[in-house]
């Protein structure tokens, strides 16, 4: 049995995102964030776009410039604090923002990826957070009140990983993990990107992050940008 190999061109598999799609981008500031691909989907300009990302970048890079070329209608994050753009959008009602705390966020995403429908929190109750959400009382833990948080998923998700064969395996560098192993599986299409990308079965099995069945496009980075490095200066 020959396994497919999903090797994509950039544009090609940027190009399958259309205007109004929901996309989740993989990152926790930059380690993990798919720079290149987020410039790609600049360059195409799809539009009316839903981001779903821990945090909004820095000014000037990543899902800033998504922002700067008014592709996002709505961006679902942790905390927007370190990018002024991003602020300025929010306060002026030209970006829609959806706070969730960064931990909810995370298990959202990933009770999507698991297949289930929600899951109930103590976290946010009395709170602005919990205002519009579903509140529940747990009788087989003393009565405890909690709120009902849904399963986040998206269209597609963009990931960064630092291996991959080419059937999709998937290995990240350090805290590269954080998001981008959920947001592959709670996305209904994958695409991942990589300067590595080796023949199928060179990736020890124990050092696959994330399994082929969850990536769908897989594009090869001849090199990675400054923008990678920002963690270094």
């Amino acid at each position: 049995m020959t396994l497919a190999n999903k090797t994509a061109d950039i544009a090609a598999a940027i190009k399958l995102i259309p205007d109004g799609a929901s996309v989740m981008v993989g990152g926790f500031g930059s380690p993990g964030t798919p720079f290149c691909l987020i410039e790609q989907l600049v360059k195409q300009g799809s539009k009316n776009l839903t981001i779903i990302k821990n945090d909004a970048n820095q000014n000037d890079m990543g899902i800033d410039l998504l922002l700067q070329n008014g592709q996002v209608d709505k961006l679902i994050t942790s905390h927007i604090g370190l990018n002024s753009n991003a602020i300025a959008l929010m306060n002026a009602g030209s970006l829609e923002v959806e706070f969730v705390p960064q931990g909810i966020l995370a298990e959202r995403i990933r009770i999507a990826g698991a297949g289930l429908l929600a899951f109930v929190t103590d976290v946010g109750i009395d709170t602005s957070l919990a205002n519009g959400k579903q509140t529940i009382t747990l009788k087989g833990v003393d009565g405890v009140a909690g709120i009902l948080e849904t399963a986040l998923s998206a269209d597609f998700a963009l990931i960064h990983a630092a291996r991959a064969d080419t059937f999709g395996n998937l290995s990240y560098a350090a805290t590269a993990q954080n998001f981008n192993p959920a947001m592959a599986m709670a996305a209904r299409l994958t695409i991942a990107e990589t300067t590595d990308i080796v023949p199928l079965g060179d990736i020890d099995p124990d050092c696959v992050h994330t399994p082929a069945p969850f990536v769908d496009k897989l594009v090869h980075l001849p090199e990675l940008t400054e923008a990678y490095n920002v963690i270094k200066r």
